[in-house]
């Protein structure tokens, strides 16, 4: 976890405020799993009935784009590195653990939800909404957004069959595919 990142630093504090068991991951290396170096998650995270989750924490602000053109989409996109070392780390932790994509949206002034959404986070002085998807689905609709970046994302329909607040996969054994 990069103490600097507020997105991260959001985050460990939603998990320290609902008493989630947690380990924040020090990612200024690269680590070896097997025969690769791969990025570190930024979380451990603990819930109910041994779920067990590696998250890495993906900010985006919402709206994204310039504030004088504002785009209103919920940005999903990550390295496919990303995608294949939480996978990696899934499988070299061994069974109940699962690679989680978790996207913090930093949303602007302007946006309002309703107070009861599930996962919208205040921290010093922003509010952030959290919304998790498991690598496997993930990787199953996952499309190449730029191939010079090697990003990937998810199409809109997808993406919001897909996700759900991080709190649902912590408080039960939610199936990682859908």
């Amino acid at each position: 976890m990069d103490r600097a990142n507020h997105y991260e630093s959001a985050v460990a504090a939603y998990l320290r405020e609902r008493h989630w068991c947690f380990i924040a991951v020090d990612e200024s290396r690269r680590s070896a799993v097997g025969d690769y170096l791969v990025k570190s998650p930024d979380f451990l995270v603990y819930g109910v009935e041994g779920v067990r989750l590696l998250v890495d924490v993906k900010g985006r602000r919402f709206p994204g784009g310039a504030p004088a053109k504002p785009r209103r989409v919920w940005e999903n996109w990550a390295t496919r590195a990303d995608v294949e070392g939480l996978d990696r780390w899934a499988r070299r932790c061994g069974p109940g653990y699962v690679g989680m994509l978790l996207f913090a949206y930093c949303l602007a002034d302007y946006v309002h939800l309703p107070e009861d959404t599930p996962d919208l986070v205040e921290h010093d002085g922003r509010r952030y909404l959290l919304r998790a998807v498991a690598t496997a689905d993930y990787r199953r609709f996952m499309r190449v957004r730029s191939p010079k970046w090697d990003t990937v994302c998810l199409p809109g329909p997808a993406f919001r069959t897909l996700v759900r607040p991080l709190a649902t996969f912590l408080q039960s054994r939610v199936p990682a595919t859908a």
